[in-house]
C-alpha cells in the first residue's frame, strides 16, 4: 500500500542518513593527507619499537594499493545501493562478482610485493620466518 512504501522511503533515508554520519565520522579518526609521513621521510613503519610487524612501503606501492581498496570500497557501496533500491538480482551479482574480482586482484599484488620484498629479504638473511609463514598462510588464501 501507498503507507507501506512510505515508511519503506522513510527507512531507506533514515539508513542512509545514518551510513552517511558513520562515514564522517570515521573521517575524523583517520589520518588526513597532513598527518601522513612527508616525502622527505619516506619510512611509514613502525617508530616505537624494533620487532613489531609493518612494513616499510614505498610512496608508489602505498598509493596504489589504496587507490586499489578506494575504488572496492566504492563497489561495495554501490552494491549496498542497489540492494536497498530493490535492484535486481543478476545485476546486483554482476556487481558482487566484480568486487571479488577487484578484492582478488588487490591480494595478489599485496602477496607479489611481500614475496619480493619481505620473504625473498629474510632468505637472503638466511632466515625462514616469512617463508613459513606464508607456506602456513597459502592454503587459508586458496579457500
Amino acid at each position: 500500500t501507498r503507507q507501506d512504501k512510505t515508511r519503506q522511503d522513510k527507512t531507506r533515508q533514515d539508513k542512509t542518513r545514518q551510513a552517511l554520519k558513520e562515514r564522517k565520522d570515521m573521517k575524523s579518526i583517520l589520518p588526513t593527507e597532513t598527518d601522513r609521513i612527508s616525502k622527505d621521510m619516506p619510512d611509514r613503519g613502525c617508530r616505537s619499537c624494533e620487532g613489531c610487524r609493518h612494513k616499510k612501503r614505498s610512496d608508489e606501492e602505498y598509493k596504489d594499493l589504496l587507490r586499489r581498496l578506494k575504488r572496492i570500497e566504492g563497489q561495495v557501496r554501490g552494491i549496498s545501493r542497489m540492494v536497498e533500491n530493490d535492484a535486481y538480482c543478476i545485476d546486483i551479482l554482476t556487481q558482487v562478482s566484480a568486487a571479488t574480482a577487484a578484492l582478488n586482484s588487490f591480494s595478489r599484488v599485496l602477496l607479489e610485493s611481500h614475496i619480493q620484498s619481505c620473504v625473498a629479504e629474510d632468505i637472503r638473511e638466511g632466515k625462514t620466518e616469512k617463508l613459513d609463514e606464508l607456506t602456513a598462510f597459502l592454503p587459508k588464501m586458496m579457500k
